[in-house]
């Protein structure tokens, strides 16, 4: 029984003496304390060892002043795309008798909207650069008297114009939007109708009497039509099809349309509440003579 106790209180000894050769943690039941900022204490065999105390060499008076003047570099985020708000559509009434501005038949009514009232022609392009120079901030064109064109070439000029400043064109309750007007409103970048807006179309005619179906349609003649609705967003068969309608009526004539109809073409179909309806007018004085001869 001694050599017994002898072995065991031997073994109990080496175990003491020799260090374990692995090391591992294990959970044990003990006080949670929480601190600001961690701290991390050096141990040797066990036992705390005292940290070394850093000595940093004292800088002369003249090289502190020099630090201190330095100030951290700001953070620069990095760029991202700026997000742009989907075209908000005013449709609150407005006197179009009054405006702050006039370029043409261009009204500006206030620095975000401008109305057009008149047919516009080969000098309307500048018109409208000159706007928009002076007033970069206009969202919305108001089309509320537009009978059509002089110059349908500068006219589709005006309508690429006017998709590239990112207009939406809304036409209130009392716009009459006629001929060559049609392709303005097509221009905007969003489409709007109030109920009881009325549109007319016909086809284009020339100095020299000619009209869309003297042409092929490969020629130039039509080919600039639709080749500009493609532009505003129509697929080929619908610019084929919108073309053919608005020249299913000669030039002394017109085909009127109300609200519901021409929302059938203006790329918001939801809107229609009604199936289209249309008929031709008596010959409409008012509607602008086209030129679109190429020289």
């Amino acid at each position: 029984m001694s050599r017994i106790a002898a072995l065991l209180l031997s073994a109990l000894a080496a175990l003491i003496a020799v260090p374990a050769s692995a090391q591992s943690l294990t959970l044990v039941s003990l006080p949670v304390v929480y601190v600001s900022n961690p701290v991390v204490q050096q141990t040797h065999l066990g036992r705390k060892v005292a940290p070394t105390a850093v000595v940093r060499p004292a800088l002369p008076l003249e090289e502190r002043q020099e630090l201190a003047s330095v100030r951290p570099q700001t953070y620069q985020p990095a760029a991202l795309p700026v997000w742009k708000a989907p075209p908000f559509i005013d449709r609150r009434f407005r006197d179009y008798n009054r405006g702050i501005a006039q370029y043409g038949p261009f009204r500006v009514i206030d620095e975000r909207r401008v109305a057009l009232l008149g047919e516009t022609d080969a000098s309307t392009p500048g018109y409208f650069r000159a706007m928009l120079r002076d007033f970069p901030a206009l969202e919305q064109l108001d089309m509320v008297e537009c009978p059509g064109t002089q110059d349908d070439r500068a006219n589709l000029r005006v309508g690429r114009m006017i998709r590239d400043a990112g207009l939406v064109t809304h036409v209130p309750a009392i716009g009459s939007v006629r001929s060559g007007a049609v392709e303005l409103f097509l221009a905007g970048v969003e489409r709007d109708i109030a109920e009881g807006a009325e549109f007319a179309v016909h086809s284009w005619m020339d100095p020299y009497g000619r009209e869309a179906a003297d042409f092929s349609m490969d020629a130039p003649e039509n080919r600039q039509y639709l080749d500009y609705y493609r532009e505003m967003g129509m697929t080929a068969e619908q610019a084929r099809a919108f073309y053919d309608f608005t020249n299913s009526v000669p030039h002394r004539r017109a085909l009127w349309l109300a609200a519901n109809d021409m929302r059938r073409w203006s790329g918001r179909p939801q809107q229609a509440k009604t199936p289209a309806r249309h008929s031709v007018a008596k010959p409409a004085p008012t509607l602008a003579y086209a030129n679109v001869t190429f020289s």
